[in-house]
């Protein structure tokens, strides 16, 4: 087994400073079987604004205020998590024949993953790919084969599963704690940084359906996720969506409007889940809404035959109440130890870190390729119950049976 893997970094956005961040402390951990050997960008410059201080562009201004946001992350560079050249690219096949690299991790708008991740993967190279995985089942199938083909590893980039909440969450609900799980809730109404005008307002991909935009393929991999964490695999949806602000702004700071944009993609969702093991389960994100946001408390809540799971907190029926997080790294201190090794927190160093150990022993990691497919099927089960008007099977979904609303998508973009 190989010592280190040199990685390739492509598509030099607004996500890059997270994923950046995560490698850092990686290596402030003691972490380093890696290393960043290559960089590729559409544009060279995008590609030097992250190559090392003092060279490129200047940063862009964080696309989130928020902290807790990843689109919020300080901006990194290459420099900053260890010495060493750093070869720029603006051409995938250049890059996948000349760069010293073994592996790539794509950051691009997901229209592209199939194709990037195709083409690296036929190039023997290890891969791992921002979420959502691809822009239909279809597309996300291609890569699963691509894989299968190479002998490569293929890892879905899916944060919020690495977040200690949610790895006690999972915990909880997977370990009989709560009883058999009954119902799985999650629903956030309107969001300030993430309304149609600010977030999504600024990235133009977000405002196309036929561009893979839309909340239910964008933020329901998150939440379809978590669900299937805590409630087992999901059966069946039910969906409704809708584009609730059909037109979207760009303000200067002064308030005035500068652009208005047309925009068809979903701003908003809605999903009643119905779960292999009999629980049942609704989902509803908005990234609309005028007035003030609301969501249930807590986010997110899982009710079982011995208690629940709300707002951080397990209530049991035998009147234990205490904080998730403690109690999981308490009774589970040896699944938690592997879960958070190094001590880390940072959902980014995690899913990194689980992708360079899964290349470097030739494996396929917790997040793969299948993985990835499960979460994006349930995600477009919402838009094609939604199309159809009945529940589809998630089965159906993502092995093609059902694929109406896909077609187009398909079609747009060569996918076959």
């Amino acid at each position: 087994m190989a010592d280190e893997l040199r990685i390739g970094l492509i598509g030099c956005g607004r996500i890059l400073p997270a994923h950046l961040r995560g490698m850092k402390r990686l290596r402030e951990a003691g972490y380093n079987r890696f290393r960043v050997t290559a960089l590729m960008a559409r544009r060279r410059a995008d590609a030097l604004r992250f190559r090392r201080r003092g060279e490129g562009p200047p940063p862009r201004p964080p696309a989130s205020m928020s902290p807790n946001d990843p689109l919020g992350a300080e901006h990194h560079y290459v420099s900053d998590i260890h010495e060493g050249e750093v070869e720029v690219y603006e051409n995938l096949d250049r890059m996948l024949a000349e760069a010293p690299i073994d592996a790539v991790e794509v950051f691009t708008t997901h229209s592209s993953h199939h194709e990037i991740a195709i083409r690296a993967l036929e190039a023997g190279k290890h891969v791992a790919v921002e979420k959502p995985m691809a822009l239909t089942c279809l597309a996300a199938r291609r890569m699963i084969e691509a894989a299968e083909r190479a002998g490569r590893t293929l890892m879905v980039l899916e944060s919020h599963r690495f977040h200690l909440h949610a790895r006690a969450a999972a915990w909880a609900a997977q370990s009989g704690l709560l009883g058999s799980i009954q119902m799985v809730l999650n629903t956030g109404i309107a969001t300030r940084e993430w309304s149609p005008d600010r977030v999504l307002g600024h990235t133009p991909w977000r405002h196309d359906r036929l561009a893979g935009g839309g909340c239910a393929t964008d933020f329901g991999p998150h939440l379809l996720d978590w669900a299937r964490q805590v409630g087992g695999e999901i059966e069946s949806i039910a969906g409704a969506t809708r584009c609730l602000e059909p037109v979207r702004r760009e303000y200067a700071a002064d308030g005035t409007v500068l652009d208005e944009i047309a925009a068809d993609a979903d701003d908003t969702f809605f999903a009643h889940l119905q779960f292999a093991g009999g629980a049942v389960g609704s989902l509803g994100f908005s990234a609309a809404g005028h007035g003030d946001p609301i969501a249930l408390p807590g986010g997110r809540a899982v009710y079982g035959s011995r208690g629940c799971l709300q707002q951080g907190q397990v209530i049991l029926d035998d009147a234990t109440r205490a904080p998730v997080e403690e109690l999981y790294l308490e009774r589970a201190a040896e699944e938690a130890a592997r879960r958070f090794p190094l001590g880390l927190r940072d959902a980014f160093a995690l899913e990194t870190h689980q992708f360079i150990e899964a290349a470097l022993a030739g494996e396929q990691p917790e997040l793969s390729g299948e993985e990835g497919l499960r979460d994006l099927a349930a995600a477009f089960a919402i838009h094609e119950s939604a199309l159809s008007g009945c529940a589809v099977r998630v089965d159906d979904v993502a092995s093609g049976a059902v694929s109406a609303y896909q077609d187009e998508l398909n079609e747009r973009w060569g996918i076959s």
